[in-house]
């Protein structure tokens, strides 16, 4: 999902680009929800290899299909690539919704045509692009300039193949720190310095929960602690190496320790009462961020722009960031170029140039995009980078941090079904409308099972 300066993000998956991404991813990275996008752009014929406009006459034209406001463009790296590759011209289509863009990619790489020599894949299909279309994927692993070693481990592998062909390229990733407001902490008698707030919970998210309590012992009235249970059990979720699925491609939710414990932790929070009972990329979640309701709320890097979106001059200076009781990730996108394009050869080095380090650094700076590239992060714009917004957090060490420590996580081919329904059907029954925990667990299993039998 991509929206303003940062984006992306689900409640399950996030909206995940309504904010650019929007932002969301997320979409639930993101995992996010129903996948809200952010806008589209044109509506021309993605295969298409002439140019819009006179400038492009004798020149090899790159078609590139996203899903809402990628990003890419807004950051002027088309325009950059096309200044140091004049016989190169860049022109990108996107399609509003990821819930749209998906199903078409599938149709065209099925028939081999009305492809882009480019198109972007969200984190959450990423598996099944890896696992079921390599073959009409070129293998950019192979491309000159493309370094496995500057690629986060997990990322890479990611939009590998099992044969150790490398489908897709990361653009970005959602790793998550805590968004918490200070004037809320200091009125609940919490500490308000960041590093003092990452050791509240540092390690257990058992020990946010007990952070909840003593919030709620004195919470400003009309407040929460959190904004909902089923943000908080995708966070804990995320930072798990085996969720939905196991290595063989096995559904192991209903079993998966992983799963029942982020589960848990939820279900507690909405027992205990520290939650807002909302759902997140609503109307009244989206009130809820510039009236102050709640005090905390899992954070990539998109979030903190869509917080900045949200709640404009109202809550600047009232939010800061602090680490997450464990790192995990919320988010991402991936590039890949299809056997059946035009121009492979030139849209697969255009991908290795967008996905270089410097490049993703730059995304970073304009969109807010982390970079899945860790050559990056050393880079100024990913490692000097402080936010005035979030009380000058530094949030590229933040979140570089966060991002070393995530592990190689297994992405099944319906994890965005599995993760929607925990969230929507399930969580979101014990968090409103008081459902037990095991009601709500059987709920979501009932409608995951019946949608994976379709």
């Amino acid at each position: 999902m991509r929206t303003s300066v940062f984006t992306r993000g689900t409640t399950a998956p996030p909206p995940r680009r309504t904010f650019r991404r929007a932002v969301v991813v997320a979409a639930v990275a993101a995992l996010g929800a129903g996948l809200l996008a952010g806008c589209a752009e044109d509506s021309k014929d993605p295969s298409s290899s002439s140019s819009s406009d006179g400038n492009g006459k004798g020149k090899t034209t790159i078609t590139v299909g996203v899903f809402g406001a990628f990003g890419l463009k807004e950051a002027g790296l088309y325009d950059e690539y096309m200044k140091l590759h004049p016989e190169i011209n860049i022109e990108q289509t996107s399609i509003e919704r990821n819930e749209n863009y998906y199903p078409q990619l599938l149709t065209h790489l099925a028939s081999g045509s009305g492809l882009a020599d480019i198109q972007a894949i969200e984190v959450n299909n990423i598996a099944e692009i890896a696992q079921t279309q390599s073959s009409k994927l070129v293998d950019l692993g192979k491309t000159a300039g493309v370094k496995k070693e500057n690629f986060l481990e997990w990322k890479w592998s990611q939009g590998t193949d099992k044969s150790g062909k490398t489908v897709a390229l990361g653009t970005d990733i959602g790793p998550q720190g805590i968004c918490y407001r200070k004037d809320l902490f200091e009125k609940a008698g919490l500490p308000t310095d960041r590093e003092e707030v990452g050791a509240l919970w540092a390690g257990d998210w058992q020990k946010f929960l007990e952070a909840g309590k003593k919030y709620k012992a004195k919470a400003p009235k009309g407040t929460a602690f959190v904004d909902s249970a089923s943000g908080l059990m995708n966070a804990v979720q995320g930072g798990s190496a085996e969720r939905f699925y196991d290595k063989d491609g096995k559904v192991i939710y209903k079993t998966n320790p992983a799963v029942k414990d982020a589960w848990d932790v939820a279900a507690k929070a909405a027992d205990l009462g520290l939650t807002a009972k909302l759902q997140q990329f609503q109307p009244s979640w989206d009130q809820a961020i510039v009236n102050g309701t709640f005090a905390t709320i899992s954070c990539p890097p998109w979030m903190v722009g869509y917080i900045k979106d949200k709640g404009a001059e109202k809550t600047e200076g009232k939010w800061d960031v602090a680490a997450a009781p464990k790192s995990s990730n919320w988010g991402g996108s991936f590039l890949t170029v299809p056997e059946a394009g035009k121009n492979k050869e030139e849209a697969a080095k255009l991908v290795a140039w967008l996905t270089a380090p410097e490049q993703q650094a730059t995304f970073f700076a304009k969109r807010g995009s982390f970079p899945s590239a860790q050559a990056a992060f050393s880079l100024p714009e990913v490692a000097d980078a402080k936010d005035p917004y979030v009380n000058d957090a530094p949030i590229g060490k933040i979140f570089s941090d966060a991002a070393k420590n995530i592990p190689v996580t297994i992405v099944g081919p319906k994890d965005l079904i599995i993760a929607q329904n925990l969230a929507d059907v399930g969580m979101l029954q014990v968090d409103q409308k008081g459902v037990s925990s095991e009601d709500g667990w059987n709920a979501a299993v009932k409608a995951i099972d019946n949608a994976l039998e379709k």
